[in-house]
This record gives C-alpha cells, sequence and structure tokens, in this order.
C-alpha cells in the first residue's frame, strides 16, 4: 500500500543568507511577517513599502531523509508560488512556472537538502513578455504573462503584494508496482438512474510495467471491478433511485462517498475516495423574443441563479482554512445565496471550498484563470494553460456543486471596447483558449458539464459581447457614471457581475488604520481605497439622495454603507421582478481580501456590512417590491415567489404622509405560483403624488415590506428622528442584549452599527425603516456592558438633522 509523509516541518527561509523560520505551506510574507522582519503588509501604508519582498529571489531549505521499501518515491507539491527551480543534494529536480497546477518528481533513493528556489514573479513576467511581446492589461503589472494569482499584482479592491512560496501542502509518496495517477468521475443521471464512470489513469514503476492489474469502484453499496493492462481502466457502476443533489432552497444535498481502490491480486497498491452527487446540469442559451437566454437547469428545473462573486479569501490565500472556507460560505447560505461565481483573477481554490459547497448547496460557477488582461498564446504559457486546466478539471470534477465552467473574466469584451485590436495589431490575446483550448479540455475531461467562453458573452461574435438582451451581461456604467436607478433601465438575460462600493465596518478601519484621525481623504482611508476615483463615485452616490456630510466622517461612513445598499437591492430587486426574462443576478462581491473600501458584503476582516443583509433580504424566495412603472404608468407591485409552493396572501398598501398619517389604505388578496412572479399596477389612490416631498407608499405581506419615495431624500419632508432606546439582556445566553428601538416618527434605513459598541459584536439584521408606533429588536452577540445610551450612540437613520 502507499506511504504518505507530509513534510511540513523543518523548513527554513535564507533571508540575506540569514535563514528565518518557514511555516509550508505558507509564504515569504507571512514568514517574514512572524519573524518580525516586516510589518503587517496590511495595516497602514505598509503595502508601499513592501514591494521589495516580490521583486527578489526567495529560497526554501530543508533536509530530506527518507528511507523506504517502496519501489519508488515521490516529492509531490500540490503548489509552488510561482518560478521554482528544486534541488536535492544539489541535483535539479525541475523547475516549475504555474502556481496553478501540482507537480511530482521522482527522489527514489535520494537524499540530503532540499531547496526551492523561488525567482522573482517578476523576473519570470518579463522573461515570458521578452518571448510573446507585449499585450495590454487594465493594470501596469505583468499578470498575463505568468500563470499566478493576477491580483497579487494589485486590483481595484486588492494590494499589490507579490508573493513567493510552497503555498499548499508537499509530501512524500512512497509507492511500488504502480499508483493511481487520477480518477475522473462521470456522473450522471437517467430515467431515475445513477450512471457513475470512473476513468481511472495509473502510473507504473518499471517492475510493474507487464503486471495484470485489478481497479474497483464503490458507491453506496454498489461495487464494480475490472481486471486490466496498460495505464487506464474504465469503471461503470449504476445506482437505483439516488437521491438528487439540489441547490439549496430546491432540495436536499445527499453526497455518496465513491472509492476507488488499485490491485496487484489480493495486495492494495493504492485507494482514491472522494463524495460524488447526482445531478443533472444544463445551460439553456435558446433564442427567444427577447434575445438569446443564459438559464441554468438543474435537475429539469429552471433557476433564477441568486449568486455572489468570490475573491481570495485572504491576500494570502495559504492562511485559508477549512473552518475559514466554511464560515464564509455558510455566510453565503444564511444570506439565501445559492451560486457563487469563483473569479478568474484568482486562484482554483482549496477542495475544502468546494467541499463546502457540495453540502450547503451553493452552485459553483467556476472560472479558469484568466481575468482583464490579453494573454499571449506562445509557449510557454500555451503548454502551461493546458496542463493547468487538465489538472483542475480532473481535480474538481467529482463537486456536484460545480455546474459550470467558464473561460475568462472580461477579455473577449475588452478586445471589442478597451482598445486592445489596434495594440495587439494581430498577436494572439487569449481567443484561441475561450473559444478552442478551454472548451476542448472540458469536452474530453468532463462533458457533464456545459463550458461558458467567458463573462460577460453574447455566445458568438455576432452581437457585442457585452450585450444584455443575449447570454451574460456585466453592469459597471451605473456604479461608474450613473444613479442606482439606472439598474432598472434594462432587463439583461443574466447579470454576471454588478456592484456598489462602501467602506469596511468602523472597528475594522480602526484595526487597519491605527491612530488615524480618519475622513474619507485620510492617507490611510484613500491608500485603502484601489477603485479609480473610488471616493469621487462613493460621494456622488451619495449627493445624488442625501446631502453630503462635512467634516462628519460617522455620517459619510453610515450614508455610503446605505447607498451600497440600496443600490445592490435595486438591480436585484428590478431584475429578479422581470423572472424568467432574466435568469440571474451575481453580485460584485462577496468578500475581501484585506480591509478596503469595496464592493464586498463581508469585510476584510470578515464583519457585515448592511449589503450583506439586504442580500438576505433581496435574495429570500419570497419578496415584495414596488417598481417605477412603464412610459407614464405609477409603479407596480411585483410580487414574486421563487418557492416551490403558491404564495397565497394579503398585501397591504398604504400611502402615508411623513408624519405616518394614512391618505389612502388598500388590501389586495394576490396568489402567485411557484417558482413565478406576479405584477401589479398600484391603483391610482394610492399612489403618492409626483415629485411629492410630504408621501410615500408602503406596501406589506407576511412580514415583507416594501417602499416607494418619489423623491430623493434629501428633498423629502423627514420629520426630525424621535425614538426610545432599550437594553434588554437576553437570558441564556452571556454576551448577548437585545437593542430595542421604539419609533416614535419615521425612521428611514435605521442600522445599529455593533461592532461600534464593542470590535467583537455583531447584529443579527442591517437597514429597517420603522413608522411611527413600530418596533425593531437588534440581537446582538459578543458584546460587553452595553447600556441604552451607548447603543443610542451606535444607532443612525437617513433622516437624521
Amino acid at each position: 500500500m502507499k506511504d504518505v509523509t507530509p513534510l511540513t516541518d523543518g523548513w527554513t527561509l535564507r533571508h540575506d543568507e540569514a535563514p528565518l523560520p518557514a511555516q509550508v505551506p505558507g509564504c515569504v510574507h507571512t514568514d517574514l511577517y512572524a519573524a518580525g522582519v516586516i510589518p503587517d503588509p496590511c495595516l497602514g501604508l505598509n503595502e508601499t513599502e513592501l514591494a521589495w519582498v516580490g521583486r527578489r529571489s526567495w529560497t526554501y531549505v530543508t533536509d530530506l531523509a527518507h528511507d523506504s521499501g517502496h519501489e519508488r518515491t515521490d516529492l509531490v507539491f500540490d503548489g509552488l508560488d510561482t518560478a521554482a527551480a528544486i534541488t536535492l543534494d544539489g541535483r535539479k529536480l525541475g523547475s516549475t512556472r504555474n502556481m496553478h497546477r501540482g507537480y511530482r518528481f521522482d527522489v527514489t533513493g535520494a537524499n540530503g537538502v532540499l531547496e526551492v528556489g523561488f525567482a522573482s514573479a517578476y523576473d519570470e513576467a518579463e522573461s515570458v513578455r521578452a518571448l510573446t511581446g507585449n499585450r495590454p492589461n487594465v493594470y501596469p503589472e505583468p499578470s498575463q504573462y505568468i500563470r499566478k494569482m493576477a491580483c497579487n499584482f494589485g486590483w481595484d479592491w486588492g494590494p499589490t503584494l507579490v508573493t513567493a512560496g510552497i503555498w499548499r501542502p508537499v509530501r512524500l509518496e512512497h509507492w511500488s508496482t504502480a499508483r493511481i495517477a487520477s480518477a475522473r468521475p462521470l456522473v450522471t443521471v437517467e430515467d431515475g438512474t445513477g450512471r457513475v464512470e470512473v476513468r481511472v489513469l495509473v502510473e507504473r514503476t518499471e517492475g510493474g510495467r507487464e503486471r495484470g492489474l485489478v481497479a474497483a469502484a464503490t458507491v453506496d453499496g454498489v461495487r464494480t471491478e475490472v481486471a486490466f493492462e496498460g495505464d487506464e481502466a474504465v469503471l461503470r457502476l449504476d445506482v437505483e433511485d439516488p437521491g438528487l443533489w439540489w441547490p439549496r432552497g430546491y432540495g436536499e444535498q445527499p453526497l455518496y462517498r465513491l472509492d476507488v481502490e488499485l490491485r496487484d491480486g489480493s495486495r492494495v497498491l493504492d485507494t482514491w475516495e472522494r463524495r460524488i452527487g447526482f445531478r443533472t446540469v444544463e445551460l439553456d442559451r435558446s433564442a427567444d423574443e427577447h434575445g438569446s437566454g443564459f438559464t441554468l437547469v438543474v435537475n429539469g428545473v429552471r433557476i433564477f441563479a441568486r449568486g455572489v462573486n468570490w475573491i481570495p479569501d485572504d491576500t494570502f490565500p495559504s492562511r485559508i482554512t477549512p473552518e475559514r472556507y466554511r464560515t464564509r460560505l455558510q455566510q453565503a447560505a444564511d444570506a439565501n445565496i445559492d451560486l457563487v461565481r469563483v473569479w478568474g483573477g484568482g486562484i482554483y481554490e482549496d477542495d475544502a471550498f468546494y467541499g463546502a459547497c457540495d453540502e450547503l448547496g451553493l452552485m459553483v460557477w467556476q472560472d479558469f484563470l484568466f481575468a482583464c488582461s490579453a494573454y499571449p498564446e506562445e509557449q510557454p504559457l500555451r503548454g502551461e494553460v493546458e496542463a493547468e486546466a487538465r489538472d483542475n478539471v480532473v481535480r474538481l470534477m467529482p463537486h456536484p456543486s460545480l455546474v459550470l465552467w467558464n473561460g475568462n473574466n472580461e477579455n473577449l469584451w475588452g478586445f471589442r471596447d478597451w482598445e486592445w485590436e489596434p495594440e495587439l495589431a494581430g498577436n494572439s490575446w487569449g481567443e484561441g483558449y475561450y473559444l478552442g483550448v478551454l472548451p476542448r479540455i472540458v469536452a474530453e475531461l468532463d462533458p457533464t458539464r456545459p463550458y461558458a467562453a467567458g463573462s460577460p458573452w453574447s455566445g458568438s461574435w455576432d452581437h457585442h459581447p457585452n450585450d444584455p438582451a443575449h447570454g451574460t451581461y456585466h453592469s459597471w456604467e451605473v456604479w461608474n457614471r450613473q444613479d442606482y436607478a439606472e439598474y432598472r433601465a434594462n432587463v439583461p438575460r443574466f447579470v454576471a457581475e454588478f456592484g456598489w462600493q462602501a467602506p469596511p465596518a468602523m472597528a475594522t478601519l480602526w484595526r487597519a488604520l491605527p491612530g488615524e484621525d480618519l475622513a474619507p481623504d485620510s492617507p490611510g482611508m484613500l491608500h485603502h481605497q484601489k477603485a479609480e476615483d473610488g471616493n469621487g463615485k462613493l460621494d456622488r452616490g451619495v449627493a445624488r439622495h442625501f446631502e453630503l456630510p462635512e467634516n462628519d466622517f460617522d455620517r459619510w461612513h453610515y450614508l455610503t454603507q446605505v447607498v451600497q445598499a440600496r443600490a445592490v437591492a435595486a438591480g436585484i430587486e428590478h431584475w429578479r421582478s422581470h423572472w424568467p426574462v432574466c435568469a440571474g443576478t451575481v453580485v460584485w462581491q462577496l468578500n475581501d481580501c484585506w480591509p478596503v473600501s469595496s464592493w464586498a458584503a463581508i469585510d476584510g476582516d470578515g464583519r457585515l456590512k448592511p449589503l450583506y443583509h439586504e442580500l438576505r433580504r433581496v435574495y429570500a424566495d419570497r419578496l415584495l417590491t414596488l417598481q417605477p412603472g412603464d412610459g407614464e404608468g405609477g409603479p407596480v407591485l411585483a410580487v414574486i415567489n421563487q418557492s416551490a409552493a403558491e404564495w397565497r396572501t394579503a398585501v397591504t398598501l398604504r400611502r402615508l404622509e411623513a408624519d405616518g398619517t394614512t391618505v389612502h389604505r388598500g388590501v389586495h388578496e394576490v396568489t402567485v405560483g411557484p417558482r413565478s412572479v406576479l405584477r401589479l399596477p398600484v391603483p391610482a389612490e394610492l399612489i403618492p403624488a409626483e415629485q411629492s416631498a410630504k408621501e410615500f407608499l408602503v406596501a406589506d405581506a407576511d412580514g415583507l415590506r416594501a417602499l416607494h419615495f418619489p423623491v430623493a431624500d434629501k428633498d423629502f419632508a423627514y420629520p426630525r428622528p424621535e425614538y426610545d432606546v432599550t437594553v434588554e439582556a437576553v437570558e441564556g445566553k452571556s454576551a448577548t442584549v437585545d437593542v430595542v428601538v421604539s419609533a416614535h416618527t419615521l425612521l428611514r434605513d435605521l442600522l445599529l452599527q455593533a461592532d461600534r459598541l464593542d470590535p467583537h459584536a455583531a447584529a443579527d439584521q442591517g437597514l429597517r425603516t420603522l413608522l411611527p408606533g413600530e418596533q425593531a429588536r437588534f440581537r446582538v452577540t459578543g458584546c460587553g456592558s452595553v447600556d441604552a445610551k451607548r447603543a443610542r450612540a451606535a444607532l443612525f437613520c437617513a433622516d437624521a438633522r
């Protein structure tokens, strides 16, 4: 049987020839920080002072001593970042130039000093650029010339901290006769029968080359085996009436253990085990009267995807533990998210990420790792791209949560719209990957899943790559230049990116910018704002709706949070109300990799922004929304039911004055079928007068609420807010209180910023609008002693005077 020896201990990092303790898996930055050589790269302005780290070479060293009775010993790296030369006892084993692949070297009988020397990623990228020629890029960094996490070189939300190191596990594998090189399960369902076809590829030693072997597979008590010679065996199993894997909200997520065994007679040589799930997935891109669609269909059910984009959860991915993956993805599921898009400027995540998605029912849209750049298709990159794609398709395909392979992020769009074509002058730029190499690999290795060439992509060059009527669409003009109301200007078939910025939570800023007198333009705030004219866009977004605060950072911070939440909600509510024409929204973005002003719903310290709670509301199965009418018509009430059950409810519509007086009231009995939307015009007597500063409309049903104000907040005649605050201890729960707010006037977008009470505190809800006489109860966990005065100081509302 194969023996495995992890190689995690005893490594050192050479720093100016002096050895420092090194953690493996890890990276240079984390080792230097742990040794006290550099400050925390994510605090203050430290990032700029540490650029030198990414521009020099580094070497990891350990003593390798092993003694095995097996025929063969392999040194296996699951991930090396990035351009490395590996030597053992002075003999070169090989070199690498791809962060996204694993590597294996024969070290049978060899011992001595093991060195992994990393060249500067900049030097490697420049050497490739010298071979292939220059290509355009949206950032002034050479990320497209090296197969490395592109956002290492900085992004409009991320720092430029160019890493090096042994970032994934390393081990010795001792084996004889043969080993399982890969197992590739194709899992399908047909007429109630689950089909598993496992293609097993083996590697043999010289002594095992002529031996007959047996491969066996077992799933759910069904077993099959086959005797074979050569290097490949195919095993087929049928599982009768398996439980189907469903996205969250559509059913359960049963997972079945698939075991593969390789034998030489009765002797077990190697084993392989994964969890699989039975389900079908299709992508309906058929043409209709609206254009051409982009609808995911799982087990025959058409799905409106409630999605988020995912970036690496840490600037240094080796720090992301399985527990952290689980926490972040549980937060996604708790916000009624059912799809996570792994964005193409990051990494193929660890198996723990996809395993958690399998368990939580989170569909995974997996980008191949190309983003916002023109990529050379010549060697040495072309061979690396193909090898990387093959490695990761085979590694990830057992996961039932994986529903879509996607070729790239924004590169097809960039070629058409970002003035790349003249600069390229006929050179390769990646099209051959997205329309040739990658779909060929997916069709060969994983034909059970759909492939899309890119995001955005209209399906062919017959249409503009970012045509909202065809395929996937990225909506960025709104954030860049317009008010968020302009999300309602069109109904794309699938919105794969859109979003609005806000700063992180206050406690995150206090930690990340220690001692700074916080202001929107203070040095640390500007440094932790990476978007082009990011603060200008934040200010303009606020100023369209509110008086822009001067010299009041607390209010500016609150209002940017409000506008972020409102903006994203405006888009989702509009697009969901047009299901099935629009079949999904994927918010940019769920998470952050460091403390920064960004589009994230969860900030770099893991704190929930108001946007997170708003996602939970607008992504719920049932949603009320008041939408502007078509043409000259008044508001439309959209009653959205994404559940599997019919929704019968009474919707109460009230036309109210600013002081809470009811002008008119109406009750509408409605029935909405499963997975459907009902749109009803609001009766004329309930519509506030156009441009009224004193009236607004409220819709309530089953604890859900929708609001319509005819004018911007700054033009509305809000009364001076009046409310009482009490704090109640929660029996049986330590460090937990209820902050109860009782409204005497209209309170628009009331928010409790719990982290102001304690850095560890969190509230169970975000923005709430209360009418006079209503009450909100915020449950706060992780707090110390809190009284009503302190709680009041942490409360904000939009109508403050």
